[in-house]
């Protein structure tokens, strides 16, 4: 691939195993020593009004094989997820091939169990009223022992960012179609997020927080570091908690003030990373290169510039004129000031236009 100047190096989820293979030493973990109580009973139920299933956690041992880390797929901000198999119509643990379907099961890390239980119940209500193509759908939970799982359909191609940057070397290259595809998908999801009626504003939004299926379709996942809010109000975050990555938006950076456009800043980001296949941000460039936006904002500007950062590896896929309309959308996510960035739903038709002359 070209560059826009000088010369340019390349680079599941992360796994680890646990310390030990039974799930006693994992809740352990989970929810520190045995004075640390979450004041939850045995079985006890969230009062929601969609009926989620609510798991033993004796089911869920069974399921994921007694957390064996085989089936780890990987470990978020809250804790780690593990593969594991249920029935397809009761839900129930089963070693019947024919009838059951995979799931990924979500653990709470112990460090956040006291903080973030209030937050975690608030959130299974509202989480369960989702429904939308795009959104990793939640079917159930487990709060039983001072431990807390939750259970969400298994999306089996993994995340975007490891097909992206191929960290796993069987993992397809992505071609162009299908990227503008992931990002039509990734878009509808945030702008149904953003539109639901107790709002959602993911804190951290990257290419790990977007899963694929088997038709490359993309699901957003990972609801640990959402913020609940109403439409139009803008949500202060204390300096001290916030997590800075390379796709926060700059009034997320300098005074933890969010809001969905900060959500279209890092949506921005990634779109930007689907185009160039490189990462936001990489200590194995170049210095003036490391920071992705930085480097490549100018080269969104201008036609022949473009093609120098276009990730080499889908050249002669895509007209320059659809990749220089997906630039100028990525130039307007990443405005400095909120109020420039479109919303989420401009950004689905604008992509649906490039889709057209693809």
């Amino acid at each position: 691939m070209g560059l826009c100047s000088g010369s340019l190096a390349r680079g599941q989820l992360e796994t680890s195993s646990i310390n030990s293979p039974t799930f006693e030493s994992t809740a352990t973990n989970i929810t520190g020593s045995e004075n640390k109580s979450i004041n939850a009973s045995p079985n006890r139920h969230v009062e929601t009004n969609y009926h989620l299933k609510v798991f033993s956690l004796r089911d869920l041992k069974a399921a994921t094989k007694n957390f064996k880390p085989d089936l780890l797929l990987g470990e978020g901000t809250f804790g780690k997820v593990y593969k594991g198999w249920l029935d397809e119509k009761t839900f129930s643990p089963t070693d019947n091939v024919g009838n059951r379907i995979k799931v990924a099961v979500k653990t709470l890390r112990s460090e956040n169990l006291q903080e973030y239980f209030q937050e975690w119940q608030s959130k299974v209500k509202f989480l369960e009223t989702l429904s939308h193509p795009n959104i990793v759908k939640l079917l159930g939970y487990c709060l039983e022992d001072r431990v807390i799982l939750l259970v969400y359909e298994f999306v089996p191609k993994g995340n975007l960012e490891n097909h992206l940057f191929r960290r796993i070397p069987s993992n397809e290259l992505l071609y162009w179609n299908t990227r503008v595809k992931i990002a039509i998908d990734v878009a509808e999801g945030l702008a149904y997020l953003h539109a639901s009626e107790n709002q959602i504003i993911l804190k951290n939004f990257d290419t790990s927080n977007i899963l694929l299926d088997e038709s490359y379709s993309a699901k957003i996942c990972d609801f640990g570091l959402a913020k609940f809010g109403h439409i139009g109000e803008e949500s202060h975050l204390n300096n001290a908690a916030i997590h800075v990555s390379s796709h926060a938006a700059p009034e997320y950076i300098h005074s933890g003030r969010l809001n969905v456009k900060s959500n279209v800043y890092g949506y921005g980001v990634v779109l930007l990373e689907m185009l160039s296949g490189l990462r936001a941000h990489d200590l194995k460039r170049p210095d003036r290169q490391r920071n992705l936006v930085k480097w490549a904002k100018p080269c969104l500007s201008h036609k022949r510039k473009l093609k120098t950062i276009i990730d080499f590896r889908i050249e002669g896929q895509y007209s320059l004129d659809a990749a220089f309309q997906i630039a100028q959308l990525i130039l307007q996510c990443l405005e400095d000031y909120p109020t420039l960035r479109p919303s989420m739903n401009h950004v689905v038709e604008a992509l649906h236009g490039v889709e057209a002359i693809s």
